[in-house]
């Protein structure tokens, strides 16, 4: 089972964003442990690196795990399927970092829109998606667990990728 190649190990802003990988999944399944009360599990990810899908790690600039997402390609589109940053790192700009080479990433695979869900609940999330300019496009009902057998629902947002500065010149 090979990492997913993508993108290789590059500086942002004194962070590195790494392919996720086997040996990284230990940090990564606590992580998410941490932050949500239904947690992927390390079979959830084992099979999204398995599949090739992008799968990255953020890291600091001593190596500790600060944040990591999951997206799937897929007929001109992708989709967001987890992003989770640390709990002590928020609020400092790594959903971001992610999210910006997310949309580079769209932009190699000429992805047009890349689409996410986010718990109706998670107000600061979807303020957060909004000001990087996702918009609000529907919702799923039931689409997540909830306490006691419950389920709620996620609100569907999405963004349309444009050509980066320069690119939409060339294209005239």
């Amino acid at each position: 089972m090979s990492a997913n190649p993508r993108p290789p190990v590059r500086a942002l802003a004194g962070h590195s964003l790494r392919p996720m990988t086997l040996a990284s999944l230990d940090g990564v399944v606590a992580l998410e442990a941490e932050v949500y009360p239904f947690p992927w599990t390390r079979g959830n990810f084992v099979d999204s690196i398995a599949a090739g899908y992008i799968a990255w790690t953020l890291n600091g600039s001593g190596g500790e795990l600060l944040a990591y997402c999951v997206a799937m390609r897929g007929a001109g589109e992708m989709h967001l399927l987890n992003i989770t940053v640390a709990a002590a790192a928020r609020r400092r700009g790594h959903a971001r970092r992610l999210l910006d080479a997310l949309v580079a990433e769209c932009r190699d695979q000429d992805a047009e829109r890349l689409w996410l869900e986010v718990r109706l609940a998670n107000v600061d999330a979807q303020q957060t998606y909004a000001r990087l300019g996702f918009i609000k496009v529907g919702v799923r009902k039931g689409y997540y667990p909830a306490p006691a057998g419950t389920r709620e629902d996620a609100v569907v947002m999405s963004k349309i990728i444009e050509p980066a500065a320069g690119e939409a010149d060339a294209l005239e």
